[in-house]
């Protein structure tokens, strides 16, 4: 496999027509290798359009719906960034590229040490890996500037907006199976709130994610 013509092809034919048009992103996705994050069991599919198991009922965002999500998160060189779910660890590298400091929570210890390795090889350095559970959030370093969920929530937990500074931004895929929509949470001020839809889309759920209790007639 040519790997860079595979790149190419995977940002001009699925990402940019996917409204993705950030330049900052764009340039990035050539930069930071998504092959390297891949399980090696799937490295021959590491640019193909679909989401990427790595065991255990989680998966590698599609490249299409990543980049999309980090264009709206839209993080800066002076932002704080909060990341629920490592995974692969690609995210938590893309993030780290673009703001002062990323905090990336993984409640798989497997995925964690993996990650943790992987961007070490990588040379990522303006992390902090934690291992915990952050289906309700995780204010340890609070406020941020950014927080962005790479699992779906059934429902959005009311602690993990507070968690914003004033102007921050947060990006998360809310919802259940047949209907999943990501959001862009935008805080206003101390109390104001900016919510917008993004797009319709299906990821498996956040590890712990609290559903909406179920409807009995």
């Amino acid at each position: 496999m040519d790997i860079e013509l595979a790149r190419f092809n995977m940002i001009e034919q699925q990402i940019r027509p996917w409204e993705v048009l950030d330049s900052r992103v764009l340039e990035l996705l050539h930069v930071v290798h998504r092959e390297n994050f891949v399980p090696q069991s799937y490295r021959q599919m590491a640019f193909a359009d679909m989401n990427i198991p790595l065991g255990d009922g989680e998966v590698m965002m599609q490249p299409k719906t990543e980049g999309r999500l980090l264009q709206e998160l839209a993080p800066r060189k002076t932002d704080t960034v909060l990341e629920i779910g490592t995974g692969s660890g690609h995210l938590t590298a893309l993030l780290a590229a673009l703001s002062k400091h990323v905090y990336s929570v993984e409640i798989n210890p497997r995925l964690y040490a993996s990650a943790q390795k992987t961007l070490a090889d990588n040379g990522v350095e303006n992390i902090t890996l934690e291992m915990g559970d952050a289906a309700q959030g995780w204010n340890k370093h609070e406020p941020y500037n950014a927080i962005i969920v790479t699992g779906s929530l059934p429902m959005l937990p009311p602690g993990l907006q507070q968690s914003l500074a004033p102007d921050g931004r947060l990006v998360v895929i809310v919802g259940q199976q047949p209907i999943m929509e990501a959001l862009l949470i935008e805080r206003i001020g101390d109390t104001g709130w900016n919510t917008r839809s993004l797009f319709d889309t299906s990821l498996p759920p956040l590890v712990n994610a609290e559903a909406p209790p179920a409807f009995v007639f």
